[in-house]
């Protein structure tokens, strides 16, 4: 995953893991895929801990409507695992 947000955390820069079933399966559901999902990280413009312990919400835009990806990161394989993206509002 590419920063160009200077004060992100070191795991922004780790590499994602799209292989979780569930975020598949939405991903069918919700009409994008894994390359659509990258370019909408690569737009993020912020991010908070999410209510689950150790994963967080990335904002972002995709096809002009507001979308959140939610993440974990796991720092024992330094990979980024994403658990699944919607659409909001």
């Amino acid at each position: 995953m590419v920063a160009s947000q200077a004060n992100w955390p070191n795991w922004w820069r780790w590499e994602l893991d799209c292989s979780n079933p569930h975020l598949l399966k939405r991903m069918q559901d919700r009409s994008f895929n894994e390359t659509e999902l990258r370019e909408m990280l690569e737009r993020a413009t912020s991010f908070r801990p999410d209510s689950q312990v150790g994963r967080w919400a990335v904002e972002t835009t995709h096809s002009g409507r507001a979308w959140e990806i939610i993440v974990e990161p796991d720092t024992a394989a330094q990979l980024v695992i994403v658990v699944t993206a919607y659409a909001i509002g």
